[in-house]
């Protein structure tokens, strides 16, 4: 927004911003720019200091009780100098004196509104990160995890049994609790890690009628890693499965367990290591969760949810990230997945994370500028979709150079495609 009583200026400032690739909305003096103004205008304001009514400085100040992070760009005479030097004390995010070269305009205009595009970002993104945490712990709106919410909300209801497939980090364990939850289920909910139980466990304490397995009675019993399971554990969980009793050998003795069974695995190539009567009877139904970098468009929103927790956990103040901390993190591989990305966070709430992408960072110069380059298409391929067109089109570059570089980086365009 351009502000000036000067209708020849306000004009001339107007078109050179236009012509800069900006919408320039104007007002006359403060007053009117006040009432156009809210904390959702996008920004930034450009403001002549002496205005009849109500001023730049004023209006400044009105600006900085309503949202102090709209940027508010001052212009000067010459004897104004030390009026808007104490202008940028009170908030005000630059000024120019006239007669300012154009270019020097452009070059204030453009810093402020990056700075307020990032603002912005940032507030969607934690006004969505609530939103998501009010109505479901599964953070994220890209298609593939609001698929995984609507299989979880369709199942709560029914006792059907579950096989969750899902890299690690990708948050098996919390989809399962959100089936228990969502189920209105007041009862336990058992986790049995199949990696840590020996053939003696197995044997014995596991299915004994005071064991862990019947803690889940009328509640849910999370399997894990199934492929882990022995032989022993594997033939007795067969039996428990189809029989849903733990105790002797004698029936009418034996303790029923009326409970749901959600068991995971990692790979979908892990289920061939499942006894085949095991799986056929704890696999009635399957759901699987796709890897953090299947869905790169959840990755600002998850970090800055993570962030506001692991600020809130810790007693910190709550950071934002910047643009380049979501370029690199949507840019990253992910092999930890989730869990990577809150550990992530929480270095970061901590101080602990000084440079991110650590272990990717390389010295040369060409190495830096190979790295920059790699983020850079692999960030706006997910913003875009992996639609080519869009991506080449945000980059300015031409289509030849694109696969030119995506060969010789290493990037897959269909990775990024939803369908």
């Amino acid at each position: 927004m351009v502000v000036d009583d000067d209708a020849d200026l306000r004009a001339s400032l107007s078109q050179m911003l236009t012509l800069a690739g900006y919408e320039v909305s104007e007002a006359l003096d403060g007053a009117e720019a006040l009432r156009a103004l809210s904390r959702e205008f996008a920004g930034p304001i450009v403001s002549d200091i002496r205005m009849p009514g109500v001023d730049g400085i004023e209006l400044l100040e009105a600006v900085c009780d309503m949202d102090p992070e709209l940027p508010v760009i001052l212009l000067t005479g010459h004897g104004d100098v030390a009026m808007a030097v104490d202008a940028l004390k009170s908030g005000a995010w630059d000024f120019l004196t006239k007669p300012f070269d154009p270019h020097e305009l452009e070059g204030a205009v453009s810093r402020a509104a990056d700075k307020r595009r990032l603002v912005m970002e940032n507030r969607q993104l934690k006004a969505m990160a609530g939103k998501g945490a009010r109505t479901s712990p599964i953070i994220g709106h890209s298609a593939a995890i609001e698929q995984v919410r609507q299989t979880l909300a369709a199942l709560a209801p029914t006792p059907i049994d579950l096989l969750i497939e899902g890299e690690s980090g990708t948050g098996k364990e919390l989809a399962a609790r959100v089936l228990h939850h969502d189920s209105r289920n007041s009862r336990r909910f058992v986790v049995l890690p199949c990696a840590g139980i020996t053939d003696a466990m197995a044997q014995d304490r596991l299915f004994a009628p005071d064991g862990p397995i019947a803690d889940a009675q009328g509640g849910t019993l999370f399997i894990d890693d199934l492929h882990r399971a022995g032989p022993l554990l594997q033939s007795r969980l067969a039996e428990f499965a189809e029989t849903r009793q733990l105790g002797t050998l004698d029936r009418d003795q034996a303790l029923s367990v009326a409970c749901r069974v959600i068991t995971t695995v990692a790979h979908r190539d892990d289920l061939a290591k499942i006894d085949p009567a095991l799986l056929y009877r704890v696999s009635s139904m399957r759901i699987t969760l796709p890897p953090l970098r299947e869905r790169r468009e959840d990755i600002p929103l998850l970090l800055t949810h993570f962030l506001g927790e692991a600020a809130q956990k810790h007693g910190r103040e709550p950071i934002q990230p910047d643009r380049s901390t979501l370029d690199w993190a949507t840019g990253h591989r992910w092999p930890g997945n989730v869990r990577e990305l809150e550990n992530l966070a929480e270095r970061m709430i901590l101080g602990l994370e000084t440079s991110l992408g650590v272990g990717e960072q390389t010295h040369t110069l060409p190495e830096r500028l190979e790295a920059f380059e790699r983020n850079q298409i692999i960030a706006t391929l997910a913003a875009s979709g992996g639609s080519v067109a869009k991506t080449i089109e945000r980059l300015g570059i031409p289509r030849k150079t694109f696969y030119y570089k995506a060969n010789k980086l290493g990037i897959d365009p269909a990775q990024f495609r939803g369908d």
